[in-house]
């Protein structure tokens, strides 16, 4: 073997190491170099005498093993063996490609908190403008993350979306005896959202989550439910008592949108009045910037079934239908582009990892990953199949890191693109 082999014509065909290109060699020197920027204010929790594995080394095959479909960390280890090889053109990889269980131990103990910095310097490299955008902010229970035996309860992370942009801002872990209500204010801390409008669901309809996103210089679009029994009520049954009346004499505005797809079609009506249009509305002045109220109206036609349901909002925008039909659905892509394909996709409600930080930090890294591919738009494919071609193929590897880590974009502008 170490002579080669011989081929049909009779030529000796050498087995030599695959050089580079000149520039894969460019996008591979940009890409490290972007990482370990990333990476470099993330302290080493190894002690001195254990560290046998560059930490950076160990973050980036995590980051691109997991890119490439990994679900766990000899999923990691495998990756990492079976690209040897090409990670050796960028990687110092002193002592080979590290084990599962080195995996495991560093991660079970890097501070989640400077993994999210990383994070968030990396986003805000990627969208340098929100104005304008629709950024759903919602929680997600990682389900397999419990443990019985250690009295620990599954983790709950609560995560902000630009859905213009298929890109999640920020993460926020939900501590333990507490709920969204302390989370949401703290994920907010991090963004900057001049401009943008968040939306948010019934738990986060808090009079100073309001507050922080007028003071924040952003528009808000809060779901009102019975949680708040009073208010609630009130906004129903005077609308309510004003569609019985044909909203006559009601300073109104109205929109209507038939959508068809997957054997259903959905008929959604928004009407929406300035709070100047209920007399005595309770308390309004502890909304901040509160200017309007909605009520949407969805009948779905299924092939055996027909739905209706009705849904309140309180908004700081004014009394524009067609502005907030468009906005509202836009909350519904943080369940459909992020939690499901977390769990469908990455495997993420299946996966056990649940010691110390390692729950929280590799659900990070599945973060970084759904932004990846979601930024490479030139491969014309599900998110799984982008996964498959990172797996097989390195060059579209880089060319999904490229587009990740060289490319910003604002609120105008495309993701790459060939």
């Amino acid at each position: 073997m170490s002579e080669g082999f011989k081929t049909k014509s009779g030529d000796t065909v050498k087995n030599t190491r695959r050089q580079p290109k000149a520039r894969e060699i460019a996008d591979i020197g940009s890409i490290q170099q972007s990482l370990v920027e990333n990476f470099s204010d993330i302290k080493d929790p190894r002690v001195e005498r254990t560290k046998k594995h560059q930490l950076t080394d160990i973050l980036v095959i995590a980051i691109l093993a997991i890119i490439a479909g990994a679900q766990g960390w000899e999923d990691i280890e495998n990756y990492g063996i079976s690209k040897q090889q090409w990670l050796e053109e960028f990687l110092a990889l002193p002592n080979g490609i590290p084990s599962d269980d080195t995996f495991r131990r560093v991660f079970e103990f890097i501070d989640p908190e400077a993994l999210n910095r990383c994070f968030l310097r990396w986003v805000e490299n990627l969208v340098t403008k929100m104005a304008g955008d629709i950024i759903p902010i919602d929680g997600k229970t990682i389900r397999g993350s419990y443990d019985r035996n250690q009295g620990q309860s599954a983790l709950h992370l609560i995560s902000a979306w630009a859905s213009e942009h298929s890109l999640v801002l920020a993460q926020v872990k939900v501590e333990d005896k507490s709920n969204e209500i302390t989370a949401i204010p703290a994920l907010l801390e991090l963004l900057d959202i001049t401009g943008a409008i968040i939306t948010i669901d019934a738990m986060g309809t808090q009079t100073e989550i309001a507050k922080q996103i007028i003071d924040k210089k952003a528009d808000y679009i809060l779901a009102l439910k019975a949680n708040h029994p009073t208010l609630y009520s009130q906004v129903k049954e005077w609308f309510d008592k004003a569609q019985a009346q044909q909203f006559l004499g009601i300073n109104l505005s109205y929109d209507k949108r038939i959508e068809k797809g997957h054997h259903r079609t959905e008929i959604r009506e928004v009407w929406t009045v300035p709070i100047a249009a209920i007399a005595e509305l309770y308390q309004p002045k502890l909304w901040a910037g509160l200017q309007s109220l909605v009520m949407v109206v969805r009948v779905r036609h299924l092939w055996n079934k027909t739905t209706r349901q009705v849904q309140f909002y309180l908004t700081s925008l004014n009394s524009d239908a067609q502005l907030l039909g468009r906005a509202i659905p836009k909350h519904w892509s943080i369940e459909n582009e992020v939690h499901w394909t977390l769990d469908c996709t990455f495997a993420e409600d299946a996966c056990r990892i649940r010691s110390f930080h390692s729950p929280q930090n590799f659900a990070l890294l599945r973060r970084f990953a759904l932004n990846a591919l979601n930024r490479e738009q030139t491969y014309k494919r599900s998110l799984r199949q982008k996964m498959k071609r990172t797996a097989m193929d390195n060059n579209y590897m880089i060319q999904v890191l490229s587009c990740f880590i060289d490319n910003t974009i604002d609120s105008s502008d495309s993701l790459c693109q060939a």
